[in-house]
């Protein structure tokens, strides 16, 4: 159990993150790299970082474990600042804190030869640290569909949380956390793998909502650290894409406007393709245009339409549904 007790100087200060953590997100996709969990939520994102990775990190896969202690030198606060600062972070850890943390972890578990030049705070050491950390995150994040996923779930969780604190303050924001974390005053209430007491005193509380997070929050195993804790989303549950979609969002002959110009085409094909007049053709592309969806470049006596990466983005994928043409 974790108990995270707040005063009303700590209600004062109690923040919520502005976007996923990119850090507590690298490390904590790397636990549900190598579990089973969440199936349908994690195993196309699974599937397509293990394909491109040879192997996972064996510095990262003694440092973060399965489960238990990871050091908290790995998520400083820093990485608020993006990603690139977290790293710069990292490799400015001071030796007396990689010494002191490095030894809480190997108490649990031996660590490999590297951990000496590592605890003692060699270049060489933190920099291969720091490498394979960064190599990691390129290539199981590199997908730029997973980020958009974690962004869009994180952005649709602090959506709710400020909901909850316009309708009732903090007091509102704590108790709408239920039911991974209790709001039962003065004291923040989580299931948690062994028995934490946090006293904030005065320092408030950063919340951060996070999509890799899974069923149980996660803090500092330091006290005297800035107070965080990082809690996970409510998931969405993922949907078959459909076809008909677009057709209910735009329109049934403007979908089949924007279909035909898929490949490219003038005014007078797009007009035979998608059996509409010339003057209509000419007014559909002329409002898909508008929206960012379509490219209309002059070309002597003609006109040629192509998609941008978004229109191309909003059609089905070939093996779902096309809108179907008008009779």
């Amino acid at each position: 159990m974790l108990r995270i007790h707040v005063t009303g100087e700590d209600l004062a200060r109690i923040r919520l993150a502005d976007r996923p953590d990119p850090v507590w997100e690298t490390l904590l996709s790397f636990h549900r790299l190598r579990d089973r969990r969440e199936p349908l939520v994690y195993d196309a994102w699974r599937s397509g970082a293990r394909r491109r990775m040879s192997g996972l990190p064996a510095m990262l896969r003694a440092l973060v474990p399965l489960s238990g202690y990871f050091p908290d030198f790995l998520t400083p606060w820093q990485s608020r600042l993006g990603w690139d600062a977290a790293l710069d972070a990292l490799r400015s850890t001071p030796r007396r804190r990689l010494a002191a943390e490095l030894t809480l972890l190997d108490g649990e578990r031996p660590l490999p030869g590297w951990a000496g030049p590592l605890a003692a705070g060699e270049r060489e050491a933190v920099d291969r640290m720091a490498g394979e950390l960064d190599r990691y995150h390129r290539l199981a994040l590199a997908d730029d569909e997973i980020w958009e996923s974690a962004t869009a779930q994180v952005d649709a969780d602090r959506a709710l949380r400020i909901r909850h604190m316009l309708a009732g303050g903090t007091e509102g924001l704590l108790a709408g956390l239920r039911p991974v974390v209790r709001w039962n005053p003065p004291v923040l209430e989580a299931d948690y793998p062994v028995t934490r007491e946090l006293r904030l005193g005065g320092r408030g509380l950063l919340l951060v909502p996070s999509f890799f997070c899974w069923r149980t929050p996660i803090t500092y195993y330091d006290d005297a650290l800035t107070p965080v804790l990082v809690y996970p989303v409510q998931h969405a549950v993922p949907t078959p894409p459909d076809g008909r979609a677009l057709g209910r969002l735009l329109g049934t002959t403007r979908a089949r406007v924007l279909r035909c110009i898929e490949d490219g085409t003038t005014t007078g094909e797009l007009a035979r393709r998608a059996r509409v007049s010339p003057a209509s053709a000419s007014q559909h592309a002329s409002v898909l245009r508008d929206a960012g969806l379509v490219v209309s470049v002059r070309r002597g006596n003609e006109v040629l339409h192509t998609l941008t990466p978004l229109g191309a983005q909003l059609l089905p994928t070939a093996d779902t549904p096309a809108p179907r043409p008008a009779a």
